[in-house]
């Protein structure tokens, strides 16, 4: 099952959009290799730009994840647009 993917939305208007996506699991693999590795305070943190965590794993939640933000308007909250500098 997919637990972490980067992802370009693009909406009708012709927006591009990008999210990096990933599970709690995901976070914590990341986390307990990092804390082996003294990356990211020993592993003491996680931050990612354009991140967006989804409670189960797998390509279907995160559709699911993406269009919801989509359909409640939040989407241009969440996600960034990655040929305009970040503000």
């Amino acid at each position: 099952m997919v637990e972490n993917v980067d992802a370009e939305v693009r909406l009708p208007d012709g927006s591009r959009w990008s999210a990096t996506i990933f599970t709690p699991a995901e976070v914590e693999r990341l986390m307990s290799k990092w804390a082996e590795t003294g990356q990211y305070g020993g592993g003491g943190y996680f931050w990612c730009s354009d991140g967006l965590i989804v409670g189960e794993s797998g390509l279907d939640h995160m559709v699911i994840a993406l269009a919801g933000l989509y359909q409640s308007g939040n989407f241009r909250d969440v996600l960034s647009r990655p040929d305009e500098p970040a503000g």
